[in-house]
């Protein structure tokens, strides 16, 4: 598998982390593993950031207007959508999702890949939009991140950022009545596209009953008024459904419940300050907008409780907190953020990482431990020992450094355990300070030089032989030589080189 694009400067690092929490989220969509899911993010993210790049050298040596494409983040997730029609074609269709197989050999996908005036009409839409125009409604219709956020991401004036959004609304409106009525239609579809404009054009006005019979039965027409509705009335569906196409409705779900928990990179908090994410330590989940995040909130506050009851089982068995899904990426103000993780061995079927069964039972816990989103937590099958037990037979980890950089790097960590797990928790201690800044596949809880990695809901279980772990960044100063005291649910795990 190839490494991941480096980044050329802090400014495209910042970009590239953002970027690949999104295409890690919308792979995981696509295909039928952890394994996979990183495996084809790795490739898209790749193949995505090498083509536009090679875009941009070739805009900067040529003159005139400035090329228009879709943003950073759409254009990677039509990069991974052309990744999997590559592993489809190519005998790898096995490891994607089973109703994404059959989208691909459908006429729908190749609507994506055909004449442009047949394309989708969001799509065409966005993609004839100066990018930072685009961006900002990408960025706020389809990744859920508050408004202030992206104005400041995007260097525009906050206190006009709302009227700049409603312009590029009304925009992007124009450019698809624009590209509908460009594209070739027959006669019925023809005769309906005026009358189409000027009853989306009015929250008031009722749609004839001959048109919505012609909406129920053609699909390009029904694209065109979703397109063509105003602000509230489908938009973000429209958006994402059109750009990215098959599970473009399930991955804008995603990104709506990650920014309403506050899993979103550039959280803005209660003095409107983007403090982002801290990937170490979980902010606790926004609530207030609709009763059931409130309900989430008494929840999670009442296991939180009951998790620090004493609990007198002379087992020792630990509890987790709520897992959560794979940490999102820090915020683009942070001066260390960079690409994600390459998997130590994702190359066949047999190192799929089954994903967790949420029947599992929750234990309590003294001493809980953040994780992420998703399943029932599941019960540590595995009891600490004292410090001077050995471990050589028990686990072997592998600690790598893929990157490094002036004050950052890129590190993943691998363990093997010679027992099957319900649940793990990695344990290691810096030498010199170092920091964690982002985690994937996991999540991190450091207290001073000591780091806790606990697992995300899709790879809490893990089967005799088959090698887990985590990928991060991380802050240092001065030296970054190899932790040391590396434990597996808090027995000594032998280090290999």
């Amino acid at each position: 598998m190839p490494h991941l694009p480096k980044p050329q400067d802090a400014t495209e690092a910042a970009l590239l982390s953002e970027c690949w929490d999104a295409v890690l989220s919308y792979a995981d969509l696509c295909t039928s593993g952890s394994a996979s899911a990183t495996q084809l993010a790795t490739e898209a993210f790749t193949h995505g950031i090498q083509q536009a790049r090679a875009d941009e050298a070739r805009a900067g040596r040529g003159t005139g207007r400035r090329a228009l494409r879709l943003p950073r983040i759409p254009f990677l997730l039509a990069s991974v959508r052309t990744t999997a029609a590559a592993w489809e074609a190519h005998g790898r269709g096995p490891r994607l999702d089973a109703d994404l197989r059959l989208w691909l050999n459908s006429d729908k996908a190749a609507r994506y890949t055909g004449p442009p005036l047949n394309r989708p009409l969001a799509l065409r839409g966005l993609s004839d939009m100066q990018e930072p125009d685009a961006a900002l409604l990408w960025l706020v219709e389809v990744e859920s991140l508050p408004l202030p956020v992206v104005a400041r991401r995007l260097r525009l004036d906050p206190a006009n950022a709302s009227r700049e959004l409603d312009q590029v609304r009304s925009l992007f409106r124009e450019r698809c009545q624009s590209n509908h009525l460009d594209t070739p239609m027959d006669p019925d579809c023809r005769s309906y596209a005026r009358l189409l404009d000027a009853v989306t054009r009015s929250p008031e006005a009722d749609t004839p009953e001959d048109l919505s019979r012609h909406l129920a039965t053609c699909v390009e027409c029904a694209e065109a008024a979703a397109c063509l509705r105003l602000p509230g009335s489908g938009l973000p569906a429209a958006l994402a459904g059109g750009v990215i196409g098959w599970g473009g409705h399930a991955y804008l779900e995603r990104r709506r419940r990650a920014a309403e928990a506050g899993l979103i990179p550039g959280r803005a908090d209660l003095s409107g300050a983007d403090r982002g994410l801290s990937p170490s330590r979980e902010p606790a989940p926004r609530v207030g907008r609709t009763g059931m995040l409130v309900a989430a909130g008494i929840v999670s506050v009442l296991a939180l409780a009951v998790s620090l009851m004493p609990f007198g089982s002379e087992s020792g068995t630990l509890a987790q907190d709520d897992p959560s899904s794979r940490q999102p990426v820090a915020d683009p103000d942070v001066s260390l953020p960079t690409v994600a993780p390459l998997p130590s061995d994702t190359s066949g079927d047999p190192s799929e990482i089954p994903r967790a069964d949420a029947s599992r039972t929750p234990a309590r816990d003294s001493d809980p431990e953040p994780q992420g989103e998703g399943s029932s937590p599941a019960r540590v099958s595995h009891r600490p020992v004292t410090p001077d037990e050995s471990g050589s037979s028990f686990c072997r980890l592998r600690y790598e450094i893929v990157n490094e950089w002036p004050d950052g790097f890129q590190a993943t960590v691998t363990v093997t355990s010679a027992e099957t797990l319900d649940d793990w928790r990695i344990g290691w201690t810096f030498k010199d300070g170092q920091r964690i800044t982002q985690m994937w596949d996991g999540s991190s809880d450091q207290d001073g030089s000591r780091v806790t990695a606990t697992p995300a809901d899709y790879n809490q279980s893990v089967d005799a032989g088959s090698p887990f772990g985590v990928g991060f960044l991380a802050s240092w100063q001065g030296d970054n030589s190899t932790p040391r005291d590396f434990t597996l649910n808090g027995r000594s795990c032998t280090k290999v080189s």
